[in-house]
C-alpha cells in the first residue's frame, strides 16, 4: 500500500520531532549533565558531568549540582548515559553505494547517484554518532564537497566533512578505473603521472574545494588487476604530492597495503598512511621517527569475508581479502605495542554506512585499551586534522558530544548503539 502525500510528509515530520531537533531548536545556553563523561584528554572517566554549551560552543565543564545553569538556560540530565566526545572516523567513503546493489553496479553509477547516496550516508553517519569524518576520495569526484559544503550551509544533516575530492593514482593503479573496457578509454579524475603531473592535480583538487588529499602507494583489494602490497607511486611523486598540499596546509592520506610502499609514503612526509597492512620493523620505526599516523581498517575483512559473495565482489577481490586481513591485524598489534599514533579508520562503504562503530571492538580485540580506542576516535584524529577545538570536551572546544548506555571503558561495543547525537549544541537525536 503506498502512503499519499499527506500522509508521507506527517510520517517524516513525526520522526523529525522525535529524533531530531534542527538549528532552529538550539538553545542559547544548555547546561547537559550525564552519569559520567569520558575525559579523552587526562584518561579518566568522570562521575556527575555537568557541560555548559552557549552558542554551540562548550562554556564550562564541571561537576551536577556544583555547575548551576544561568537563568533561562535550558537543562537536559541524560539519567544512565556516558558522555563523550562525537566521534571521529577518518576514512570513509561517503558517495559508496546505499541499498542492495552489488559491487559491480556500484562502480558504474553516475555522479548525480553518487551525490544521493552522499546525502544519505552523511545522515546514516551522524545518526550514528560521528560528528566529523575524512572522505579519502570520491568515486563521484567532486559529489561529497558539494555535499559538505551543503551541510556547512544548513542545508543538509551529516558531519563536518574533510573531503579529498578524486584520490591521484597512476595509470592503471588502485585508483584508476579498470574495470571498464580498453575501448571505452576511461580513467579516473585522479589519475596522474610524473611529479610535475601530481602537483597540477593537486592544485586541481583544491581549486574544486578539496580540503584534504588522498593518493594510492599500493596496489589494493577493491581493485582489478592491482597487487596489494605492490609500491605504485615512486617515492619522487609522492614527495611532490606532499610538499604541494603542505604548502596549502592540506593534510595528507597514503593509501598503502605493501611494506616498500608504507615506508616510501612516510619518508616522503604524509600525514596518515591509510590500511598500513604490511609493516615491519622498519616501517614501524619510521612511523615512531616521523610523527606519522595509521589508520587502520581492522574490522572491514570480516564483513566482506562473511559478506561480500552475496554482494557480488568478484572472486579476485575476495582472494586479495583472505590474503591480507589477519597480516593487517598482526600489523595493528604490533603497532599499538610499539606506541605508534593511531587514528580511527572504517573504510566505511566496504561495508555499511552506520556501522562504522564496529570497528571499536575489533581495534581493542587486537591490542588497544578501551580509552585507546576511544582516543583513536576523537582527540588523535582531531590532531591529525589540525583542530584544537575538537575531540574532546572542554571548555572552548565545539559542542560535538554523544552519549551511550553505560559505561563504554567496560563493554566498548555499546558505542554501536549512540542514542544521544549533539552536533555544534544542535541536538540530531535524542531517543
Amino acid at each position: 500500500m503506498s502512503l499519499n502525500k499527506p500522509s508521507a510528509v506527517a510520517l517524516l515530520s513525526g520522526l523529525l520531532a522525535c529524533s531530531t531537533l534542527g538549528p532552529s531548536a538550539q538553545a542559547e545556553q544548555l547546561l547537559l549533565s550525564a552519569d559520567y563523561m569520558v575525559d579523552t584528554l587526562s584518561g579518566e572517566l568522570v562521575p556527575n558531568p555537568a557541560v555548559l554549551i552557549s552558542d554551540g560552543v562548550i562554556e564550562a565543564v564541571g561537576t551536577r549540582g556544583e555547575l548551576a545553569a544561568p537563568e533561562g538556560a535550558t537543562e537536559m540530565h541524560l539519567k544512565g548515559k556516558t558522555l563523550l566526545p562525537g566521534f571521529m572516523d577518518m576514512h570513509v567513503h561517503l558517495d559508496g553505494s546505499v541499498g542492495d546493489v552489488s559491487f559491480l553496479e556500484s562502480r558504474f553509477q553516475s555522479v548525480p547517484r553518487k551525490t544521493v547516496n552522499a546525502v544519505v550516508n552523511a545522515r546514516t553517519t551522524l545518526m550514528a554518532g560521528f560528528t566529523s569524518v575524512r572522505n579519502v576520495g570520491a568515486m563521484g569526484d567532486y559529489s561529497v564537497i558539494a555535499v559538505r559544503d551543503s551541510i556547512k550551509g544548513g542545508e543538509l544533516m551529516g558531519p563536518r566533512i574533510w573531503d579529498a575530492g578524486p584520490s591521484l593514482g597512476i595509470t592503471g593503479g588502485h585508483c584508476d578505473d579498470n574495470f571498464s573496457p580498453p575501448e571505452q578509454k576511461k580513467k579516473n579524475t585522479g589519475v596522474a603521472n610524473g611529479p610535475w603531473a601530481v602537483r597540477e592535480k593537486v592544485r586541481e583538487n583544491i581549486k574544486y574545494g578539496a580540503d584534504t588529499i588522498k593518493f594510492c602507494a599500493t596496489g589494493g583489494v577493491f581493485s582489478r588487476g592491482t597487487k596489494v602490497g605492490a609500491i605504485q607511486y615512486s617515492l619522487e611523486e609522492m614527495q611532490a604530492i606532499v610538499s604541494e598540499s603542505h604548502y596549502r596546509d592540506l593534510v595528507v592520506a597514503a593509501h598503502a597495503h605493501g611494506t616498500e610502499g608504507i615506508k616510501a609514503a612516510i619518508i616522503a612526509g604524509v600525514d596518515s598512511v591509510e590500511h598500513a597492512s604490511m609493516l615491519d620493523d622498519e616501517a614501524i620505526e619510521l612511523a615512531l621517527e616521523h610523527g606519522t599516523y595509521l589508520s587502520m581498517d581492522i574490522y572491514n575483512t570480516e564483513y566482506t569475508l562473511s559478506m561480500g559473495r552475496a554482494n557480488g565482489v568478484p572472486e579476485e577481490n575476495l582472494r586479495k581479502e583472505e590474503s591480507v586481513g589477519q597480516v593487517q591485524r598482526d600489523s595493528f598489534s604490533a603497532a599499538v605495542k610499539a606506541g605508534v599514533k593511531m587514528v580511527f579508520g572504517s573504510d566505511a562503504s566496504i561495508y555499511p554506512h552506520g556501522l562504522n562503530a564496529r570497528q571499536f571492538s575489533r581495534m581493542v580485540k587486537f591490542g588497544m585499551t578501551e580509552m585507546q580506542a576511544l582516543q583513536a576516535a576523537t582527540i588523535n584524529s582531531a590532531t591529525l586534522m589540525k583542530q584544537d577545538d575538537l575531540g574532546a570536551i572542554k571548555a572552548g572546544y565545539l559542542a560535538d558530544i554523544v552519549a551511550v548506555e553505560g559505561n563504554p571503558l567496560e563493554d566498548i561495543s555499546i558505542t554501536e548503539s549512540v542514542p544521544f547525537v549533539m552536533k555544534g549544541g544542535v541536538v540530531y537525536k535524542n531517543l
